[in-house]
């Protein structure tokens, strides 16, 4: 300080020693808050998103990528809410901040079916200027379809699902069989594997899969009616096909012959983790999922059947064919959020190709990128993903409405009880469901 003051006299040649010694003190003084100013200044201009998700099933996986985001954008915080793992719980949440135009949600995640929904009441922001055309020809044609709206794009497709019958390739070696293409077959086969084990000492179940009464049931139920050749809302039409012979027949096989039967009981509570669980715990022969149930089932650490899994198309009804329902998520933007720009910044991050490169690898998400089916180092974790690239290009969408959450609480109600209750006319009950889809679809109109 003492060789500064002496210093000051080439600054202040016509000052005193105790007006030099004031001025300096005074720069130094003015040099600090400027300084400090300039600190201030950029903390203030960090901008603050809310991103609004889910529990996911490999929270190491989002971990990665949220720290990759907060290192490459300095000038963004992100927040984050986590919201229940079902699909129903989540779509409660997300609507009732959407509704009251809460400044606490910038992006969230949409099931595949929330789009045409999100988009007719104004929630979810028209994302057609920051996500062109040329950018849209690089995803699923499907996954760009599910999110388009009345000519607007409302959500960038993350990873996609189908459904996938897992099975245990070393107990159908056992006993001679091969995945079974038909769903007859596919009782028969773990009846056969289930009494086989039984005379070892070794109780097992011959399936499990999502019966609980939430999103998922519509989900597996789908799969059963389409195999028949059944149908549940016609989308031209808009005539529910619940009553029809085909679907009924379907409905009727789930019930008497898939729960308390080939399943446990215990699957109408089941949603994908706990239907999962049973699987990798060795409890059961088949098992249906959505992709990401292949990483689980071949760890060591988390499965006891690791090493012993196969996966192959779901089964079908005799003179029918295959369908695997069509599910996922995207990425959206509240269109009630004041901070748009900074929102697409980690809409685009999250849906680049690193990212779901990321969530393939250690979160076994099927890519909605096409470019990423001819990676080389996912195929060689996920060989499946080249097998499965036709099922998940053809996978069947749910029905397509904006009013689509009060037709799944009606298809809910309606499959939880037919097939949860042994005793009740199947026909009369799907033609009330049918009745009541109609009416939610007229209003659309």
């Amino acid at each position: 300080m003492i060789e500064l003051v002496k210093k000051s006299s080439q600054l202040f040649p016509a000052a005193t020693l105790m007006q030099r010694s004031f001025m300096l003190i005074s720069f130094c003084l003015v040099c600090t808050l400027a300084i400090t100013g300039c600190t201030k200044k950029t903390e203030d201009q960090r901008t603050t998103i809310h991103f609004v998700t889910w529990k996911p099933n490999i929270p190491e996986a989002w971990e990665e990528i949220f720290s990759i985001f907060k290192s490459e954008h300095p000038d963004i915080e992100l927040l984050r809410e986590i919201g229940p793992h079902s699909s129903s719980a989540f779509h409660d949440l997300l609507t009732q901040k959407l509704k009251n135009k809460s400044k606490d949600i910038d992006v969230f995640l949409m099931d595949v079916i929330w789009p045409p929904e999100f988009g007719a009441a104004g929630w979810a922001l028209p994302l057609d200027g920051m996500f062109p055309s040329s950018e849209q020809k690089k995803f699923m044609d499907g996954t760009i379809l599910a999110n388009t709206f009345r000519g607007n794009i409302y959500g960038v497709p993350l990873f996609i699902d189908s459904g996938i019958l897992y099975y245990r390739k070393d107990l159908l070696d056992t006993y001679g069989f091969t995945p079974p293409s038909t769903w007859r077959e596919l009782v028969s086969q773990s009846s056969a594997i289930v009494a086989g084990e039984a005379g070892k000492g070794n109780q097992i179940y011959g399936f499990s899969g999502q019966f609980k009464q939430y999103e998922g049931l519509v989900c597996d139920m789908q799969e059963y009616i389409l195999s028949n050749g059944g149908t549940i809302l016609d989308p031209e039409t808009g005539k529910a096909g619940l009553a029809g012979k085909r679907a009924i027949e379907a409905v009727d096989f789930v019930r008497g012959e898939i729960i308390g039967k080939a399943a446990p009981v215990g699957v109408l509570t089941y949603q994908e983790p706990e239907s999962l669980d049973i699987f990798v715990q060795g409890k059961a022969v088949f098992h249906r999922n959505w992709p990401y149930a292949w990483r689980v089932s071949n760890d060591p650490e988390r499965s006891k059947v690791a090493g012993k899994v196969g996966i192959s198309k779901l089964p079908h009804f005799k003179d029918n064919r295959s369908y695997s329902t069509l599910g996922g998520w995207q990425v959206g933007i509240s269109n009630y959020s004041q901070n748009k720009d900074a929102a697409w910044e980690f809409v685009k991050f999250l849906s680049s190709t690193r990212v779901q490169k990321i969530l393939a690898l250690k979160a076994g998400r099927a890519p909605t990128r096409k470019a990423l089916y001819e990676d080389a180092e996912i195929l060689k974790s996920y060989p499946h993903f080249s097998s499965m690239n036709d099922v998940f290009l053809t996978a069947y969408p749910r029905p397509r409405t904006p009013l689509y959450p009060a037709v799944s609480n009606v298809l809910q109600r309606y499959f939880s009880r037919a097939i949860s209750s042994p005793d009740i006319n199947l026909l009369k009950e799907a033609v009330a469901a049918s009745e009541e889809i109609e009416k939610i679809i007229a209003m659309e109109k």
